[in-house]
């Protein structure tokens, strides 16, 4: 463990693009059954937040998984709903955003996920607060290295990096559960050393400033209904609810109860995407992804030895665009695998 205070309590809040494994990555971080995540998967897939909490590495952790929001094509109350869900569950601030990234997709949607971050929460929580986790790594070649592969191939992944101030991880290691934990252990202090590092308890802006006054107000509110309840069955009411009378779970579920009730802050939508419609020069964005989808799910078909140079061609095919684009991309494929091949013979 790195010098300096430990946080007994870490609020992590972890977003992506659906698919991108958020659930997975929530569920490895408090030691969950892999079960649990596929399960979770698809409840973060769907529009609901979801807040978990567990131990790991010693630290009680909180872990706020959101659903996409950050596309321009959502409808914006749905959009403000999303928003708000996620922030009050981790008011009053995370100690960090955990953007999923998985290494297999083109990096526009993470790239609009950062712009939209700086927008909602000011340019700090992107640079200050924000690791990039990558997932799906499994897609990487047997022995090849997650750096390797970013620096070799991957320089718009890389793009992400830097603007969260250099600092990812992966939760996938392939040398069992002790790897796993370690994994786990060294994100947690990556964490720390950025809260250490911005100076602050935690992050903090007048949005997550405004969830929690809403939830503290809700949650006295929550308290005389209860109180209320109370005296008409056992006695005159009191003046105010006392929160010293509840132990820390009742007080913990009445906490989460009205966190849960908050999805309507003061968010605006309209700043945060300024168009919602789509530039007719421009591929539709659902366009692009069913593009992808098919390459990498052709890619998956093809030997390891020529699979990534085939995708390097196919992506200049796919997006220079046209007959030259075609001719192009193929002659880079080809001259790509040509050189992969006399590698591999070299190295025999």
């Amino acid at each position: 463990m790195a010098s300096g205070i430990r946080h007994t309590e870490l609020r992590l809040v972890v977003l992506g693009r659906t698919g991108a494994g958020k659930s997975s990555a929530g569920s490895t971080i408090l030691g969950l059954p892999a079960s649990q995540s596929q399960q979770g998967d698809a409840a973060a897939d769907s529009q609901q937040s979801r807040k978990r909490t567990g131990e790991a590495a010693g630290r009680q952790v909180v872990v706020v998984t959101s659903p996409d929001w950050f596309s321009s094509d959502c409808d914006p109350e749905e959009t403000r709903r999303r928003i708000s869900s996620f922030v009050a569950l981790s008011s009053p601030g995370p100690h960090a955003f955990l953007l999923c990234v998985p290494v297999n997709q083109p990096a526009d949607r993470e790239a609009e996920a950062l712009e939209a971050l700086e927008k909602l929460f000011g340019p700090s929580a992107v640079s200050g607060h924000t690791v990039i986790l990558f997932t799906r790594t499994d897609e990487l070649e047997e022995g090849e290295q997650l750096e390797e592969h970013l620096v070799t191939w991957r320089k718009d992944l890389l793009e992400l990096v830097e603007r969260c101030g250099d600092r990812y991880h992966t939760l996938e290691r392939r040398g069992g559960e002790a790897e796993e934990r370690q994994a786990v252990e060294e994100l947690l202090e990556k964490v720390e050393q950025a809260v250490r590092e911005s100076g602050a308890e935690h992050f903090s802006c007048p949005l997550y400033q405004e969830a929690e006054a809403r939830v503290r107000e809700r949650q006295a509110e929550i308290l005389r209904q209860r109180r209320g309840e109370e005296s008409d069955d056992q006695a005159p009411p009191t003046d105010s609810p006392h929160e010293e009378d509840m132990d820390d779970e009742e007080m913990e579920r009445v906490r989460e109860e009205a966190e849960k009730s908050i999805d309507d802050l003061n968010v605006d939508v309209d700043g945060i995407f300024p168009s919602t419609c789509v530039s007719p020069s421009s591929p539709a964005p659902s366009f692009l992804w069913g593009l992808w989808e098919k390459l990498t799910g052709w890619m998956k078909r093809l030997p390891k030895l020529v699979r990534r140079e085939a995708l390097l061609g196919a992506l200049v095919g796919l997006f220079v665009g046209g007959p030259f684009g075609g001719m192009l991309g193929a002659t880079v494929g080809s001259v790509a695998t040509e050189v992969g091949r006399r590698k591999t013979q070299k190295n025999k």
